[in-house]
């Protein structure tokens, strides 16, 4: 008799397995064997996830340490993962609030360490003005070539929000609906960013336009 083979799981179907079976390892009392298990779903989401870490903290070391916790946060906490929603969606968006709170740490050691320059008169002005810019270094354009370049550099100057939907919609080919169970926000919300991230987008990487470190889009010639 021919055995009938049973079709290739989904990732959300793989995914959810090896959830189950490392929470029946952590509740059994064999944490090694739940953590060899759950290194499947590291391996199966780690570039993706440095992926999206890398855009939105725009440094390397930061978001490999972002990649990483967020893994451990998620072993540690998977008896609160619900297997009617996919794993990538629940990990993703405990990446985003690491993130989050990675990007509020930074901005507020800058704003600590940096020197408080003066004017003319000697009067104060606001640290946050002379912070250095968060754009990718200039390594990373080299590598990436022209053209990737340009979109690099544009990315780095949407608002944090619009260029996190806009990665995860485009870059990770993720549904309004999924980008917003990743990000907390309303579906209407998802496509109201990521309307206004396409437009902005085009604007800068529109024939003509060059972008100055201000963060200004001017055209040649005029």
């Amino acid at each position: 008799m021919t055995e009938v083979s049973s079709p290739p799981l989904t990732t959300r179907e793989a995914d959810a397995r090896v959830a189950i079976d490392v929470k029946a390892l952590q509740a059994a009392g064999r944490p090694d064997a739940a953590r060899e298990r759950f290194a499947e779903l590291v391996e199966r989401h780690q570039r993706r996830a440095i992926r999206i870490a890398f855009h939105y903290l725009r440094e390397a070391a930061d978001a490999d340490e972002a990649v990483q916790d967020a893994f451990v946060k998620s072993y540690v906490h998977l008896g609160t993962f619900r297997e009617d929603l996919p794993f990538e969606v629940w990990f993703t968006r405990i990446l985003i609030n690491g993130c989050l709170d990675r990007l509020k740490a930074r901005r507020r050691r800058e704003r600590w360490m940096a020197p408080h320059p003066t004017d003319a008169m000697g009067v104060e002005r606001d640290p946050a003005e002379y912070l250095p810019s968060r754009g990718p270094s200039p390594e990373d354009l080299v590598l990436l070539g022209e053209r990737r370049e340009q979109l690099s550099v544009a990315l780095a100057k949407l608002p944090e929000r619009q260029r996190l939907i806009f990665m995860l919609s485009h870059f990770d080919g993720q549904t309004s609906r999924e980008v917003s169970a990743m990000t907390g926000l309303n579906e209407s919300t998802v496509r109201v960013h990521l309307f206004r991230a396409i437009r902005r987008l085009r604007s800068l990487l529109a024939p003509g336009a060059s972008h100055t470190s201000s963060g200004r889009t001017r055209r040649a010639n005029r």
